[in-house]
């Protein structure tokens, strides 16, 4: 999918990572793709190549984690989008427990909202972390380059500032389409 204008007035760009590293990760993240498809109110752009990396931040051992970013056109506001892709993770047997950082069928995850600035109960914008993680960045990169992580850079910018060995530990399994 090419990375194409917003559709019209009342539209929004929103970035989303995908991630998963349970039950067959690389069709999890590729059915969540189809699943956003059919929501109203939103429109795929375009889609990362699918990354492979260690867990992040795990305090048990798991799975190797497939990434991927997804570039969406919505009409729908941040919290609502919150809750659509919630219901999209219920829908994939995602389990929400006490442990942070646990495997997952499916973590769906806004990264960036226009230039919203969001610090909500349920919602925080632009994501807190992505701009220390490559295995959000290097997919990131990939299909918005010039994307503005406010307070941080460009998406491409930040990337090129990881180590090496964080951008290596990313693997290309699947190319985009």
């Amino acid at each position: 999918m090419a990375d194409v204008a917003t559709p019209g007035v009342g539209w929004h760009r929103a970035y989303l990572a995908l991630g998963s590293n349970l039950l067959q990760p690389q069709q999890q993240v590729l059915r969540t793709i189809l699943a956003l498809q059919q929501i109203p109110g939103i429109a795929v752009v375009a889609v990362s190549s699918l990354y492979q990396s260690a867990a992040w931040g795990a305090v048990s051992a798991q799975p190797d984690y497939i990434n991927a970013v997804a570039a969406i056109d919505t009409t729908l506001d941040p919290e609502p989008l919150l809750s659509a892709t919630m219901r999209i993770e219920q829908d994939h047997g995602r389990v929400r427990g006490n442990e942070r950082n646990a495997a997952r069928t499916i973590d769906i995850d806004i990264l960036l909202y226009d230039n919203l600035a969001i610090d909500s109960a349920r919602l925080t914008l632009p994501h807190p972390r992505m701009h220390e993680r490559a295995f959000v960045l290097r997919p990131l990169a990939e299909i918005a380059p010039g994307a503005e992580v406010p307070g941080h850079g460009k998406a491409a910018d930040l990337l090129r500032a990881m180590p090496p060995a964080a951008i290596n530990a990313v693997q290309t399994v699947r190319q985009a389409a």
